[in-house]
């Protein structure tokens, strides 16, 4: 196995999630290839969800995931097979959503199923998506006693 593709991919993965939670929108573009798929089941936005192409996938983040909106998603147990220059993988991860102005908070686990696509030498997601495992919300109502603090650009967005 190669173990330096298995690492530039593990890395890929962890970049996708975290210029997600912090925004960084030009960084998150990067991780996918031009053509790119995503595929995104979850009730919280209507199911299912396919986006084609980066700037579509880019788009919607920004617009669904955009100002007043914290997530964290944490990316687990990564299975990744390597056949030269394309890969696929499989991921558990877990997602925190706090949508503060709509005063709730959404929790969920899914399997992503990812295909990468080494491009002069970079990996980028081709095509990635998951069919949530679970997924529950809450109210801040619910919880008298909820205070979030959160930095300045989590909620300014």
């Amino acid at each position: 196995m190669d173990l330096v593709a298995l690492e530039e991919i593990r890395r890929l993965k962890y970049r996708y999630a975290r210029a997600l939670d912090l925004k960084r929108w030009d960084e998150f573009a990067d991780v996918f290839t031009v053509d790119a798929v995503a595929e995104y089941g979850t009730r919280a936005l209507s199911e299912p969800l396919t986006l084609t192409g980066r700037a579509a996938i880019v788009s919607f983040m920004r617009k669904a995931l955009g100002n007043g909106i914290i997530t964290v998603h944490m990316m687990t147990q990564p299975e990744i097979e390597i056949d030269g220059e394309t890969a696929t993988g499989t991921w558990c991860f877990e997602d925190t959503v706090i949508a503060h102005e709509q005063r709730v908070m959404i929790k969920g686990s899914a399997y992503y199923d990812d295909v990468y696509r080494r491009e002069d030498g970079i990996w980028r997601i081709a095509r990635t998506g998951y069919v949530r495992t679970w997924e529950a919300s809450v109210s801040f109502d619910d919880m008298p006693s909820f205070n979030l603090l959160a930095n300045r650009w989590a909620t300014a967005g």
